[in-house]
């Protein structure tokens, strides 16, 4: 019997939200996100898995069976977890998705699973590895450019270093990218490589591929339709990973 797509679908588990919702007369709280992120993981080949916050203490088996991982954006990332104090205008703390996502992260390094880390992703990430970020970028960066609110993405240039892996994976120099942010790293994290900037100096990628594969963005490659390249190379390292875990398991 031939075998589907779904057959050799690698399973990408993506973060989300736990925020109050209205539907009809249901007035809860609920695990959210934006279809776009699970349309960036399916249309590239993969299948997702929704990730809501929960005990930390089920991180590494709820990323057991996966083959990949998708951190998405959100909330500001708590500066107490990086040491810093609180900026007037950082988000109030989200204690239950920073604990997942921070033990999610560090069981996908454990295991050696491909993680794409979007927007306060790569925040979380770099936080993860010890480094800090810039609590308010029209401050510290005297621009308003990567987010100019009311819901709608600001599109900035980056600037591609031709000498890391992420140069493979977008092949080019330079790209146009969807930002809503206002906060950026400080200082890299423990084995992180700056792999893209803009303008100003502010870091917009990085990758580590140490151990496994980690990516990850400032920008939301999830909102350009008309681009999966980020999304391809997870769902490619991804099938990749399970392939080796198949022959490890034999």
């Amino acid at each position: 019997m031939a075998s589907s797509a779904s057959d050799t679908a690698p399973l990408i588990g993506v973060t989300t939200y736990l925020e109050r919702a209205q539907q009809g007369v249901w007035d809860v709280r609920a695990a959210f996100l934006p279809e776009q992120y699970l349309t960036g993981v399916t249309s590239s080949g993969g299948i997702a898995l929704l990730l809501p916050p929960q005990d930390p203490d089920a991180a590494d088996a709820a990323i057991a069976g996966l083959d990949g991982l998708v951190l998405s954006g959100g909330a500001d990332v708590a500066p107490e977890l990086y040491g810093a104090d609180r900026h007037p205008l950082t988000d109030p703390a989200r204690v239950d998705r920073d604990a997942w996502e921070l033990a999610l992260f560090r069981a996908a390094e454990r295991r050696g699973i491909p993680v794409l880390a979007i927007c306060r992703g790569l925040q979380l990430v770099n936080v993860a590895r010890g480094g800090t970020l810039q609590q308010h970028l029209p401050e510290s960066l005297g621009t308003e450019k990567y987010r100019i609110g009311g819901g709608v993405f600001a599109e900035n240039d980056v600037d591609v270093s031709t000498d890391t892996p992420f140069a493979q994976i977008i092949g080019e120099t330079g790209m146009r990218v969807h930002s809503y942010h206002h906060q950026g790293v400080d200082r890299l994290g423990d084995g992180l490589v700056a792999a893209a900037h803009s303008d100003d100096g502010l870091v917009q990628a990085v990758v580590d591929t140490s151990s496994g594969h980690v990516v990850g963005v400032q920008w939301h490659p999830e909102e350009n339709a008309e681009d999966r390249r980020l999304f391809a190379d997870l769902i490619a390292q991804s099938r990749a990973f399970a392939a080796r875990r198949k022959e490890d398991a034999r």
